[in-house]
């Protein structure tokens, strides 16, 4: 095991020095994202955020992207030349990976048996994520039924006593003590194979729990039990469990007991824009639904790092992706996902679904180095942000106030999906509008992510007067 473990720091330390990760030092710190021998943790100035092991800050920057695009095959080419370069490129720093898909599941013929063929396939991921300096949340199931439901995807019948598996049923496999035996020997499995790789963010117990066909009571039970064995197994790795989407106003009572649960890292909730959601919100701006997941989350006062951890747009009640991504070349859903969650005080950016619908068609591999842009340098833990939003009669305004630096998202309200992409309706040019901020003998910069542009301002001492820009702004005080 140590042999293992020295290994993977040597390999992870020569990775990043390969990488380089030289960038400008605009806040006047380096994010850290070339330490790849070291783990990402829950930062012990402010637990609200992420840190590396040796102290730097870790803003995770990605999206989820659970399966490969080569079916069964694993050739990882086509992975590396469409997906790993360009978030590379744009120094994307994280993805999602679902553990439990065809590709990558381990257990691909029968309950218990665990494919060889398959720890080497993974080897394979783990390195081509070194090389790219690209951190792995692995999610290890996502399945929902054993065969009572009617989700062809979602059922896993290997799993029943039947076809030799251990539970009569769905709900035995999480309260049977053969169930759960096998699940446990699984993350045995798994922590043989890459335990203690600090090219892992974090391990994830499962995809949308309460979307499985078992009690509610039985989800916090299992979930309980099976962190503390993600923590035995996995002790520098973060832990985490997650619910489905959170569009129904009365989950909020679930979701508290998610970010409740002993032993749960990270705060994470999901949330698309799904016009068959019964909660309004979730047909409205995205801007919007996306900021008040995160605050809703946020006002539990937990003290630990919440993430926009799914987002995005599905046709009415997540029946396939949403038909006006075509539209949305340039990937106005996508950036509102990534910058909306941070200033409202998310520990990175939102994580976007649909990258194979809607990120890679659209080539919006860019969006993620915008965001990049905007907080390179930046060292959240050290800055004790403070949230805030300004009234504002054109903009939403959503800022953090830290101890050097004040930074502000500028949101065009009359410039949705609904605007641009169902009424094709442009993004006027705003002229001349100022905020209520007093940056008085402050340094003021304004930066554009649509022109990938820094520039220089001022305050009067009571506002500061915004330059032309089109749906969005940053405005960083220092």
């Amino acid at each position: 095991m140590n042999t293992t473990i020295h290994r993977r720091d040597f390999l992870a330390a020569g990775a990043a020095a390969a990488l380089g990760c030289c960038v400008p030092e605009l806040f006047g710190q380096s994010t850290g994202s070339g330490d790849l021998a070291e783990f990402v943790q829950c930062s012990k100035r402010d637990p609200r955020y992420f840190e590396l092991s040796n102290g730097k800050p870790y803003i995770p920057i990605g999206l989820n992207m659970v399966s490969p695009p080569w079916g069964d095959d694993d050739e990882l080419t086509k992975l590396e030349n469409d997906w790993f370069k360009p978030l590379h490129e744009n120094k994307a720093n994280f993805i999602r990976i679902w553990l439990s898909q065809q590709a990558y599941e381990v257990e691909r013929e029968k309950s218990g048996n665990f494919d060889e063929k398959q720890a080497k396939k993974l080897e394979k991921l783990f390195a081509l994520a070194r090389k790219y300096g690209i951190r792995l949340k692995l999610c290890t199931e996502h399945f929902r039924h054993l065969g009572e439901g009617s989700q062809g995807w979602a059922a896993r019948k290997i799993h029943l006593k039947e076809n030799g598996g251990p539970a009569e049923n769905t709900k035995d496999f999480f309260t049977g003590e053969a169930g759960r035996a096998l699940y446990k020997r699984k993350l045995d499995w798994f922590a043989k194979h890459f335990g203690c790789d600090p090219i892992v963010f974090g391990w994830e117990l499962w995809n949308e729990m309460d979307a499985v066909n078992i009690p509610t009571e039985v989800i916090w039970n299992w979930s309980t039990e099976m962190l503390a064995e993600l923590h035995r197994l996995f002790p520098k790795n973060l832990a985490m469990q997650s619910l489905g989407s959170y569009d129904v106003e009365n989950k909020k009572g679930n979701y508290r007991k998610l970010c409740e649960l002993p032993g749960n890292d990270v705060l994470q909730v999901h949330r698309y824009l799904d016009l068959g959601a019964s909660w309004k919100i979730c047909g409205g701006p995205v801007a919007v639904l996306a900021a008040e997941a995160v605050k809703d989350l946020l006002a539990l006062k937990i003290s630990k790092p919440v993430l926009l951890a799914e987002s995005g747009a599905v046709e009415p009640n997540h029946t396939g992706p949403f038909k006006l991504y075509k539209r949305d070349k340039d990937g106005i859903i996508l950036h509102d996902v990534l910058f909306a969650p941070f200033f409202v005080g998310a520990a990175g950016p939102g994580h976007c679904w649909h990258w194979d619908r809607y990120v890679h068609p659209n080539n919006l591999w860019f969006h993620f180095g915008r965001f990049a842009a905007a907080v390179e340098g930046l060292d959240p833990p050290a800055e004790n942000f403070q949230t805030f939003e300004i009234d504002h009669e054109r903009l939403y305004l959503y800022g953090l106030k830290g101890k050097t630096n004040t930074l502000l998202w500028c949101r065009d309200k009359q410039n949705t999906w609904k605007t641009e992409l169902e009424d094709e309706t442009e993004p006027e040019t705003l002229k001349g509008l100022d905020i209520a901020l007093d940056a008085k003998g402050k340094r003021v910069r304004f930066y554009d992510p649509w022109e990938n542009r820094w520039t220089d301002g001022q305050s009067n001492g009571e506002t500061i007067v915004l330059p032309s820009f089109r749906r969005s702004l940053v405005v960083a005080i220092s």
